[in-house]
Parts: structure tokens; C-alpha cells; sequence
């Protein structure tokens, strides 16, 4: 576990993330990881001394919602929101919309037998966090920017387990966020309206905190669209 300001990274096998966000009343957890994360996040929690009151998970992959459901058993008044987009693939319905990329969805998606009380929309806000699209790695992923320090916690729109990189295509130190990519340029638009954010510290799904994050985001972009 590994503390940054207003957040907490909580880690599970150093490969798969976690996030508690510091509130006035109590903490947003952000994603889930897999199902054996319950306890480091429940741990992590009463380190803290605050309630987890709201879970927001950035997309229905199975490494970020594999705990959702034990959580939402011993955490019954946490609010669980999800971007709109991403709800039916939460709920194992698989379906592309009209007008989306017909390219093949890619990676786990479970589904969960909770269901998301908020559904999220760009410009919303979680708190602290302002919620942003960030579609690509899957059709309904969203992005969250704590609009006190400019931390953006961007799901698997980039990774930084063996460098920071982009998920519009693989990254041959840890290739698996890229190789669950859905569509690729759309993954790759994503990240250049993340970098146009300007985050001060960027807090991926996949990898450490990274600080001052905007020459490392350039050049993962560069690669990306080679």
C-alpha cells in the first residue's frame, strides 16, 4: 500500500490496483481488483480510520470489479457507481450500440450480481473527482480527476507497470491491459484527451504513482500511434 495526498494505492500481487480516495465523509474506493482483494481494501480502510461510503469502478473488466461483490455484501450502504456505457457489460450483457467500433470486445468481463445505484456521465462528480470519459480499452470507461490536486485515476486508459504506456497497443513489458484492449484508436484518442488534462500525478489500474507525468504520457502516446 502506498499513500499520495488525498490517495491511497492498495495493491494486490504489485500487478493490479486499487484506490481509496480521501473525502470530508469518508472514502471512495475506486475499483475493486480481483476477488481476493476484500480484505487488503477493508485493511486499508481502517488504517485510515473512515468509511468507505462510495465504490466507482472505471470499467467492467474482471481485475477491476473481482472483489465488488464481497465488498458490497460488508459494505451494504456504499453507493456503487458505474459510467451508463459500462453498466450492461457490468450485468454481462455484451451488446455493442449503433454507431460503436465493431471491433471484438477483449478481456474478462464476469459480471457481478450488484448492480451500480449512480450511473455516471462525463461531468459528473464523485465527490472530489470529476468523472471523465475515457472510452477505448472498453466502450463505457471513464477516467476520475480529483479536482484538488489534479490526480487522474485513468483505469487502463494507461499503465505503468514497465514503463508508462498507453493501452492502444501492447507494451511488450507487461502487454496485458493492451492485449484487452476493445478498439484500439479509440484507446489511443483517449489518452491524448488525458494527457490534455494535465495531470499532475497520473494513477493507473496497472503499475505505481507516477509524479509529474506529462513527458512519460508524450512519449507513450508517440508509441502508441506508431
Amino acid at each position: 500500500m502506498t499513500s499520495s495526498q488525498n490517495l491511497t494505492r492498495v495493491a494486490q500481487f504489485g500487478l493490479v490496483n486499487a484506490y481509496l480516495v480521501a473525502e470530508d465523509d469518508g472514502l471512495t474506493l475506486v475499483d475493486t481488483g480481483l476477488s481476493g482483494m476484500r480484505r487488503p481494501v477493508l485493511a486499508a480502510a481502517e488504517r485510515l480510520g473512515a468509511p468507505i461510503i462510495r465504490i466507482v469502478l472505471t470499467h467492467a473488466h474482471g481485475d477491476h470489479i473481482g472483489a465488488l461483490d464481497a465488498l458490497a455484501r460488508r459494505l451494504p450502504d456504499a453507493e456503487v457507481a458505474i459510467s451508463e456505457r459500462e453498466a450492461p457489460l457490468l450485468a454481462g450483457d455484451r451488446t455493442l450500440r449503433d454507431g460503436e467500433p465493431r471491433s471484438r470486445l477483449r478481456g474478462s468481463y464476469p459480471g457481478a450480481k450488484t448492480r451500480a445505484g449512480r450511473l455516471l456521465a462525463p461531468g459528473d462528480r464523485v465527490g472530489s473527482l470529476e468523472v471523465v470519459a475515457a472510452p477505448g480499452h472498453t466502450p463505457g470507461q471513464i477516467a476520475l480527476l480529483d479536482v484538488r490536486d489534479r490526480t487522474l485515476l485513468c483505469g487502463d486508459a494507461y499503465s505503468t507497470l514497465g514503463g508508462v504506456a498507453t493501452t492502444a497497443r501492447p507494451n511488450p513489458r507487461f502487454p496485458f491491459p493492451g492485449l484487452a484492449t476493445w478498439d484500439r484508436p479509440t484507446a489511443l484518442r483517449t489518452a491524448r484527451a488525458l494527457r490534455a488534462l494535465e495531470p499532475a500525478r497520473l494513477a493507473p489500474g496497472h503499475g505505481r504513482v507516477v509524479e509529474d507525468p506529462l513527458a512519460a504520457m508524450d512519449a507513450a502516446i508517440a508509441r502508441g500511434a506508431r
